[in-house]
């Protein structure tokens, strides 16, 4: 009984270490268009591993003018989700390819609003996706949508 429990371990602890060392030669990538270069913000629109790209998070803000849009909570939401779509598309991605999103609402009372814009961007079945109250975000921005996709 000792020797089956022993030869588990091995096996186990084999697998672990092969999938670690696996794990340490994925290719990072970071992932930036013009706009985000030039910007000198201290962070990258995406990074890319293995077969994930995690988004950063992304708020109302016009690209144009670098300022959030007016219209309180669904101008910004459909200007965060066209952000996300126009970042993925950079990269050749889709919003098909989203598999899990977080969004952050300055205000929780306005989810539903938030919903609304939100399901425009996708067909079901939709990514998993979390949703909070969060406090001072950027800018004072009422919604931060952040994103992983998978390719």
């Amino acid at each position: 009984m000792k020797c089956i429990h022993l030869a588990v371990l091995i096996i186990a602890f084999g697998l672990m270490s092969g999938s670690c060392s696996a794990h340490r030669d994925n290719h990072v990538e970071f992932l930036n268009d013009k706009h985000q270069k030039d910007s000198n913000l201290p962070f990258s629109q995406a990074v890319k591993v293995g077969n994930l790209v995690f988004l950063s998070g992304e708020i109302g803000v016009d690209k144009t003018t670098g300022k959030l849009v007016s219209g309180g909570i669904s101008a910004e939401a459909k200007q965060t989700m066209s952000n996300i779509k126009s970042t993925l598309a950079a990269h050749g991605i889709s919003m098909k390819n989203l598999v899990k999103c977080t969004v952050m609402l300055a205000e929780i009372s306005e989810w539903q609003a938030f919903n609304e814009v939100y399901i425009t961007y996708f067909e079901k079945p939709y990514p998993a996706r979390s949703a909070f109250g969060a406090n001072g975000l950027a800018l004072g921005a009422k919604v931060e949508v952040e994103c992983i996709a998978a390719i």
